[in-house]
C-alpha cells in the first residue's frame, strides 16, 4: 500500500509538471520533432531600415510555387501598430499561414504569431525575444555589432547612415543595388526600440531560423543563442544582414520547408 501511495503521489507530481509545461517545457521543443503543416499562404514582415520591397527576391521565387504571398508594410512607429498591421493581413488569409520576419520584425512575428492561422514562424537574422523580455538588455550580453554606431537620429526619427548601410547592413550586395535600397529605407521612431512583446509565439509554434554568419547588424552569436533557445530548425547562411536579398534561394527554401512544401 505504501508503494502504491508513493506511485500515486509521483504520478500526480508528474501530471502537475506537464500542466506547467506551457511555461517551462519538460523537453525542448524543436521544429525537427514536428512535421510542418501544409500551408499555401506566406506573410512577410520587414524590419528597420527597409520597406516591404526588400522581400521582392523571395516573393518572385515563392509565387511560381503556388504560394499566396503578402508583404506587410510595417509602419515602424510602435510595436503595437506593426503588430496590428500584421494582424490585418493575417485576417485576410485563408487557411494555414507561415509568418516570416526579418531583423526587427522578429519581434512582430513573435507577438502576432499567436494567431490561430499561423502554422509556423520563420526568423531571418531576426530578433526573437521572450514575452516581456528587454531585447536591448539581452543584446548587450553580446559584442555590439558595427551597424549600431551608424544609426543617425533627426528628432525622434532614426535611420542608417549611407556608409553603415552599405558596409554593415548590406555588405555582401553590389554597391549599386545597396544604394537603391538605401534610398528607400524607412525612418523609424526612436521609442520603437524600447517596446517589448507580451507574447512569445515561438513557445507554441514550430519555428525556423536563418542565422547570417557575416551579420554586422545583429551579432551572429546572439542569433544563434535565440535560435537555440526557441528550439528552432536552424540554418547558417554565409551572408550579411540582408540574406533575403543576397541569398534568396536559401531563404525561399527555408520558408517552403516551414510551409511543408519540400
Amino acid at each position: 500500500m505504501k508503494h502504491d501511495r508513493n506511485y500515486l503521489m509521483d504520478r500526480r507530481a508528474f501530471v502537475s509538471m506537464l500542466a506547467a509545461g506551457a511555461a517551462t517545457p519538460l523537453f525542448p521543443r524543436t521544429a525537427d520533432a514536428q512535421p510542418a503543416t501544409k500551408a499555401r499562404n506566406v506573410v512577410l514582415v520587414h524590419g528597420l531600415f527597409a520597406d516591404g520591397s526588400c522581400w521582392s527576391e523571395v516573393i518572385a521565387r515563392l509565387q511560381p510555387k503556388g504560394i499566396q504571398v503578402t508583404a506587410v508594410q510595417n509602419p515602424l512607429t510602435t510595436l503595437q501598430a506593426a503588430v496590428e498591421a500584421t494582424q490585418r493581413v493575417l485576417y485576410l488569409q485563408q487557411g494555414p499561414t507561415v509568418l516570416v520576419g526579418h531583423s526587427f520584425a522578429g519581434m512582430i512575428i513573435t507577438e502576432a504569431g499567436v494567431d490561430p492561422k499561423v502554422s509556423a514562424l520563420v526568423y531571418v537574422a531576426a530578433r526573437a525575444p521572450d514575452a516581456g523580455e528587454d531585447y536591448t538588455a539581452l543584446a548587450k550580453k553580446f559584442p555590439t555589432p558595427p551597424a549600431s554606431a551608424g544609426i543617425v537620429f533627426s528628432g525622434d526619427e532614426g535611420r542608417l547612415s549611407e556608409e553603415a548601410f552599405l558596409h554593415d547592413f548590406a555588405g555582401d550586395l553590389p554597391q549599386d543595388k545597396a544604394r537603391v535600397l538605401y534610398a528607400v529605407q524607412e525612418p523609424f521612431k526612436k521609442s520603437l526600440l524600447a517596446d517589448k512583446t507580451s507574447h512569445a509565439a515561438w513557445r507554441s509554434k514550430p519555428s525556423w531560423y536563418a542565422v547570417s554568419t557575416e551579420d554586422r547588424t545583429i551579432n551572429p552569436e546572439l542569433e544563434r543563442f535565440m535560435a537555440k533557445r526557441m528550439g528552432a530548425k536552424t540554418i547558417e547562411v554565409k551572408a550579411s544582414h540582408l540574406s533575403l536579398i543576397s541569398q534568396p534561394d536559401t531563404i525561399t527554401n527555408l520558408i517552403l520547408e516551414a510551409a511543408g512544401q519540400t
